[in-house]
């Protein structure tokens, strides 16, 4: 596991951004089934997160304060593009930097694995996740839309 990176200046001395490991999954799924807007389904089962996590050393955070897990950000890559998923921020944590610090580190991550442009997914009806995109600059496209199906 990687070493804690501290956030400053956020009023709190104790909130530290760490590796995600397997093992934080309960805490974690807490934190996304009680997050408005969160899109959850069989993918994101115990094993099918442990399996991504292997696939994608070192690119997943968590953001802990005094101990307790606040905030989330699940990240991957194909080789040529990133995909972040779940980013989360438990709500009496939100506006002060944590969810952008989160997306910052996982993007520095997809920067040294060679990737140059990251993409994700949010439902139109997240307001507070499509207000948190806009808010740190991603543009929203309007000219592809997502095809999906099970396998």
């Amino acid at each position: 596991m990687g070493a804690a990176e501290k956030l400053y200046g956020n009023g709190y001395e104790d909130i530290l951004i760490n590796e995600m490991q397997a093992e934080d999954y309960c805490e974690m799924y807490k934190l996304w089934v009680n997050t408005p807007g969160m899109g959850l389904s069989d993918a994101d089962s115990y094993e099918n997160i442990q399996r991504f996590l292997l696939r994608n050393e070192g690119l997943s955070f968590v953001c802990r304060h005094e101990g307790r897990i606040i905030g989330t950000i699940l990240c991957g890559h194909d080789g040529r593009r990133g995909y972040l998923y779940h980013v989360a921020v438990e709500e009496q944590f939100r506006g002060q930097g944590i969810g952008k610090r989160l997306v910052e580190t996982s993007l520095r991550r997809l920067k040294e694995e060679g990737c140059t442009k990251c993409h994700l997914f949010v439902k139109s009806n997240n307001i507070t996740g499509n207000a948190f995109w806009s808010k740190i600059g991603w543009q929203k496209r309007d000219d592809i839309y997502v095809y999906s199906d099970e396998v």
